[in-house]
């Protein structure tokens, strides 16, 4: 297996499959993640130890400690004799992760207006303007991955630890399938204007306006997204 590096230098990067011999069992991870959103190892996928050690380059020890990790994410199930698992959502499993998703925004809204730093603000106009410019380019899996670090960055405003912690754990585990509603292109210019309104309503500390905006947003998003996975040939999920 070869990797392409990642183009954007200041995230996790995706190093050829040789660079990642001794690397830490959080870069494994990292890669696996990447693995699992685009495809390479899909919903239901059981994970052979063999094929990824030799094709990452990596020893059995971090990537066994890279499958723990992202069990506590909700990506990986790992039994007893049988290995680690590619978690399977179905749309309802998933219908329930959204609905709490946009209720944990909804409460981060009014409290990141009212608690967020200029400094936090001028992060996420900063990573607004970089997904932009990943959504001109055409780079889906750039654009969504500063996509979700946006959401997650306006939450953090908030300064509430509790609540990033368990936004962060939901959207790990369910960002495969939010992943799929991206590869509607209408979707995804229709996003990027969202994300405007959304940012604006940020800067200027408007929380009941971001809290319907994000909750406008995520409904829209998953509209789009659940068609997308009801027309994919997966009967199982």
């Amino acid at each position: 297996m070869q990797y392409a590096p990642d183009p954007h230098p200041d995230e996790s990067p995706l190093v050829p499959a040789a660079g990642l011999r001794g690397r830490s069992a959080a870069h494994v991870a990292e890669r696996l993640r990447d693995m699992i959103l685009a495809g390479e190892l899909p919903p239901g996928e059981r994970l052979s130890e063999r094929m990824l050690t030799e094709g990452m380059g990596v020893t059995r020890t971090p990537l066994r400690e890279a499958f723990k990790i992202l069990e506590a994410e909700g990506l990986l199930v790992i039994a007893p004799n049988r290995g680690a698992q590619v978690v399977k959502l179905s749309p309802a499993d998933v219908d329930m992760a959204m609905e709490l998703l946009a209720g944990l925004e909804s409460v981060a809204a009014e409290l990141a207006c009212a608690r967020g730093t200029a400094e936090q603000f001028a992060q996420v106009a900063a990573l607004h303007a970089r997904m932009v410019a990943c959504q001109r380019a055409g780079d889906l899996v750039g654009y969504f991955r500063i996509n979700q670090n946006i959401h997650q960055n306006i939450v953090d405003c908030a300064h509430n630890p509790a609540l990033s912690r368990v936004y962060r754990a939901e959207s790990a585990r369910v960002r495969l399938y939010r992943f799929a509603g991206n590869r509607v292109s209408a979707r995804w210019s229709r996003a990027v204007m969202e994300h405007e309104q959304i940012l604006l309503a940020l800067q200027q500390r408007q929380g009941p306006l971001l809290r319907e905006l994000l909750r406008v947003h995520h409904l829209n998003g998953w509209r789009v997204t659940r068609l997308v996975l009801e027309n994919e040939v997966q009967p199982d999920l």
